[in-house]
């Protein structure tokens, strides 16, 4: 390459960092400005609603309504507690459930300083409408952020409006938050390149360019125009240095972020107390024990006795369609390997062939699947009526009975085969701690299309981070994830 084109090359990637920059502080204004405006449109539709509603409830039907005076102080109180609590943060527009607190808390403080107001004054609050008001404008606060965040996650799954940033630390950790944020598009980061401690290398092991120092951190900034900087894993040798970055950053704008060497930890097990000026992170102990316990036994036997009972007219027609297909077994029971390593009889409609297993090994060169798991996407041992009850998990359904009897969960790893076990590392077999599940992390998060390091990733972060709250989301984002058919095959 010669200079010129360097330059050339050079001047262009910097003309897209400045664009890609000005598209993302635009993106930020915008979604700030339309945030408002949801928020007072919905406040002001809860207002009306509770007003107009009123002869909708029958024991506050004859009471006086709301002034009409009064509403737009109360919204402006209401909207005036939103931004005092921080609801609108922008640190926390992108994940977590925070920016969804912050609107209950605020929302509860509008409720209770308008509840003991009234009843000092002895104002005519009817109950009805106080109720109304504040749960339909709660749940509309609430809803505007859901949307909204779903609408920047599709757009940041296109490459669009996406935060530039440096990720700094040992090589090692570097590659990993990459590859973790490249991962995870729907954040909208862009990793533009690496900080290390020696830029002797011009790229990292995973193909990140080395743009410089520790030292070098703010003339990269200005280099590449980004908004913020990851601190992994070695990029400090001592607090001082620390302070010392904080204090560079602070004076351009610039958000910091901090990695610490704890991943795949929930944020319902950590907890922040710092202590004669240290930060320390109390980690809760790994929760496979307490998985095993009667609670989520409980809601097993429940929960899958329900959904036997509901699906009982799917799972005859289906029997009847398989019988009718090729006259063949309605029911494929295959062992797999449960809790502590005990194997079980795995029931499921059959969705092959009857000569399936015999001609397994013929196959064997065409693997399409991860690591020790066998997927093709266009098998050809898979029946007519297999591709249809495949597309929408209903040949899993039979494995109610497996939960019901104890052999498996409602949610929890993939149950594996004895040959898949037989090839697992000492990480994978953690996944043996727990009961294998109809569906889990890994179900709703891409299933077929998921490489085996991260089918294996997201089974050890619900064995070690288990709740029974994690459990019902897990469920309900498996009926989108069924319904979408979303890497069946």
């Amino acid at each position: 390459m010669t200079s010129t084109t360097f330059i050339g090359a050079l001047a262009s990637n910097t003309r897209q960092q400045v664009t890609a920059r000005r598209h993302w502080a635009v993106s930020r204004a915008f979604q700030l400005f339309v945030l408002y405006l949801a928020d007072t449109a919905v406040v002001f539709a809860a207002l009306v609603l509770a007003v107009a509603g009123r002869q909708l409830l029958p024991f506050v039907a004859t009471a006086e309504p709301l002034a009409w005076w009064a509403m737009p102080a109360l919204a402006a109180f209401w909207l005036g507690s939103l931004r005092l609590f921080g609801a609108d943060s922008l640190r926390h527009l992108r994940a977590g459930v925070t920016e969804y607190k912050r609107v209950i808390m605020a929302s509860a403080t509008v409720a209770a300083v308008v509840g003991i107001s009234s009843y000092l004054l002895k104002a005519d609050f009817p109950r009805g409408t106080y109720v109304l008001l504040f749960v339909a404008g709660t749940a509309g606060l609430v809803a505007v952020r859901l949307v909204r965040r779903r609408t920047m996650a599709a757009i940041h799954r296109r490459g669009a409006l996406t935060t530039p940033l440096l990720v700094a630390g040992d090589v090692g950790h570097v590659d990993h938050v990459s590859t973790v944020l490249g991962r995870e598009s729907w954040l909208g980061y862009r990793v533009v390149g690496a900080i290390t401690r020696d830029a002797s290398d011009r790229a990292t092991p995973g193909g990140l360019p080395v743009l410089g120092t520790i030292d070098d951190v703010v003339d990269v900034i200005r280099r590449q125009r980004v908004d913020a900087v990851i601190f992994a894993e070695g990029s400090f040798s001592s607090p001082a240095d620390f302070r010392r970055m904080a204090w560079q950053l602070e004076e351009h704008d610039i958000q910091m972020i901090v990695v610490p060497t704890a991943a795949d930890i929930s944020a319902q097990r950590m907890a922040i107390r710092p202590v004669a000026g240290l930060p320390l992170v109390d980690v809760d102990r790994p929760q496979a024990i307490a998985a095993a316990r009667w609670i989520k036994r409980s809601f097993d036997i429940v929960g899958a006795g329900i959904l036997l009972l509901l699906a009982s007219p799917v799972l005859a027609l289906t029997a009847l369609a398989i019988k009718l297909d090729d006259g063949g077994p309605v029911l494929f029971r295959q062992r797999r390997v449960g809790l502590k390593g005990n194997e079980f009889s795995c029931l499921k409609f059959r969705s092959m062939g009857t000569d399936a297993e015999a001609r397994l090994a013929a196959l064997a060169s065409r693997n399409e699947g991860a690591g020790p798991l066998f997927k093709m996407v266009k098998d050809p041992r898979i029946t007519r009526v297999g591709r249809v009850i495949r597309r929408f998990s209903i040949d899993e359904l039979p494995q109610l009975w497996n939960a019901f009897r104890g052999e498996m969960s409602l949610v929890g790893p993939r149950p594996a085969l004895p040959t898949e076990v037989a090839q697992y590392d000492d990480d994978a077999r953690r996944r043996l701690d727990v009961r294998p599940g109809l569906t889990g992390l890994w179900q709703v998060s891409g299933r077929s299309r998921l490489s085996w390091d991260d089918t294996v990733r997201l089974d050890l972060y619900y064995v070690d981070n288990w709740s029974m709250t994690q459990d019902l989301v897990i469920l309900a984002r498996t009926a989108q994830a069924v319904v979408g058919s979303a890497g069946a095959y």
